[in-house]
């Protein structure tokens, strides 16, 4: 076995399938940017037979994506696989992920397939997909609550198939970190060409264990690959958290005795690009990556801390990236100077005209906000107005009143595709009679799931605030972001922005691994 542990993220596929948290294609190559930087091994890109749009965001990041293996998931069948392969060719460095549910209740009650159609499912379509590529990850879905001798058969059989990476999914998040290891080490140890292939963990949170057992599975059992996604995005309680694993095997190497690739200052960028880019805030009590996560309160930590950093710090915040939130920018800054930094943040721009937009909405910032942040900046060219030709709706102007004692009253002009329309309405506050005054007009019916509000960078008034607003409405859930230093601006763009992506045909197909 290597010493070297391969981090796969799966932000941009299993992350992604969290509701609300679908991203664009431009949204997805961004954050793939980032990954990249961290030096992350493996890709996880998209599900490329789930949608054109997946395939799109997949094929972009495959071309774009120099460093990293770039990886889509398929099913195992032929049209996923050729699917996938068709969206990654030409690719620096590519891997196709097969999954196919083993477990007894998968196989009965989802696939209505027989334990030995299962197995030459999963034999062929691995022989299938080694013809079209020479990097072939097999996924037993539901892995771990499947019958061990049924899953040796079928994993031995892969294994023989060409399948190079095997990983195994508690797909449902029902595992015991020693019972995991333990598992994955017995499959190991039966398995006669179990040293043909890399083995890895990918672990889901719902009883909060999922960077415990993946460690666990590497530890115990041997693997030397984990899955997980930034900020442990991902559905229902979310996936194993990159920064987590990370950190864990790069503080206490005296027991993991690993390597690994990633340029851990690259962390926290990646952890607020993944939240503003979906929404999604990040606590303040996370670890790693939380705003409260090298803060001491306490007294007596306190004067520990300024005695000697490492009585009470077992990182340094500088190590994972807190020290690069650094004023970068302000209004006296030159377009030559924006363009370097929306490069250094990965913010790759089609044309001249989209950085002269962004430009024109960071002067426009930097004349009501004095020190310009990157979260700030970040924020700035996510906001749909910056790319507004390619919207639907837009928000033009809006003017509130709200006075004690008297109801608020709003006024919004936005523009829903070459038509202007004008809206005015009444509400329990501010924000609730813009949000009502857009509805007047569009008429979506959709349900508000969340409202929250977060502030962009923190310790002045002046910080921008981000909103997030989640919408439900036929069965599709939406997020949408918007950000301003006038909060209730913020709103009525973040509900423009869910509205523009429940306007959106793009369909996604769901799968899990």
């Amino acid at each position: 076995m290597t010493d070297k542990l391969i981090i796969f993220d799966t932000t941009l596929r299993d992350g992604e399938q969290s509701p609300g948290a679908s991203m664009t294609k431009d949204e997805k190559l961004r954050i793939a940017r980032q990954l990249e930087r961290l030096k992350v091994n493996v890709i996880e890109a998209g599900f490329a037979a789930s949608s054109n749009g997946d395939f799109e965001a997949v094929r972009a990041i495959a071309q774009a994506i120099k460093d990293s293996t770039v990886c889509s998931l398929a099913r195992a069948n032929d049209r996923d696989i050729s699917r996938a392969a068709e969206a990654l060719k030409g690719g620096n460095s590519t891997r196709i992920h097969l999954f196919l549910a083993t477990s007894a209740l998968h196989m009965e009650k989802k696939l209505r397939m027989t334990p030995d159609q299962v197995f030459e499912q999963a034999r062929l379509s691995t022989r299938f997909a080694r013809n079209l590529s020479e990097d072939v990850e097999f996924s037993p879905e539901d892995g771990y609550r499947s019958d061990p001798d049924f899953l040796c058969r079928v994993l031995e059989a892969v294994i023989d198939a060409g399948a190079t990476t095997i990983n195994i999914p508690d797909t449902v998040g029902y595992a015991i970190p020693e019972l995991y290891g333990n598992f994955i080490l017995d499959l190991r140890k039966r398995i006669p060409n179990s040293d043909r292939a890399i083995w890895s963990v990918h672990c889901h949170n719902d009883l909060g264990m999922a960077v415990a057992n993946s460690l666990a599975g590497v530890k115990i059992g041997g693997a030397r690959q984990i899955e997980c996604t930034i900020n442990g995005l991902g559905e229902r309680a979310g996936n194993c958290a990159l920064e987590e694993v990370v950190m864990s095997v790069r503080t206490r190497k005296d027991y993991f005795g690993l390597s690994l690739d990633i340029d851990t200052s690259q962390i926290v960028a990646a952890s607020r690009l993944v939240s503003q880019t979906t929404g999604f805030v990040v606590q303040p009590n996370k670890a790693v990556v939380g705003a409260n996560a090298f803060a001491h309160a306490s007294g007596i930590h306190q004067d520990g801390v300024l005695k000697a950093r490492d009585t009470y710090e077992i990182m340094r915040a500088e190590d994972v990236g807190w020290t690069a939130n650094k004023i970068v920018l302000g209004k006296l800054s030159g377009r030559n100077a924006f363009k370097q930094r929306l490069h250094e943040l990965g913010i790759e721009m089609e044309s001249e005209a989209e950085i002269n937009a962004a430009f024109a909405k960071f002067k426009e910032l930097a004349d009501r906000k004095s020190d310009i942040f990157d979260e700030d900046i970040l924020a700035l060219v996510m906001d749909e107005s910056v790319t507004a030709e390619h919207e639907h709706y837009r928000l033009l102007a809006l003017s509130q009143r709200s006075e004690t004692g008297e109801r608020p009253h709003a006024k919004v002009a936005f523009a829903a595709g070459d038509q202007e329309l004008h809206a005015e309405s009444d509400g329990n506050g501010p924000v609730d009679a813009s949000l009502k005054a857009i509805e007047t007009q569009v008429k979506s019916g959709a349900e508000m799931l969340l409202y929250s509000v977060n502030a962009i960078t923190s310790g002045s008034t002046e910080s921008q605030g981000e909103v997030t607003v989640r919408l439900q409405h036929g069965g599709r859930v939406v997020n949408g972001v918007g950000s301003d230093p006038d909060i209730v601006v913020a709103s009525a763009k973040a509900y423009l922005s869910a509205l523009n992506k429940l306007h959106s045909k793009n369909e996604r197909v769901a799968a899990q691994g």
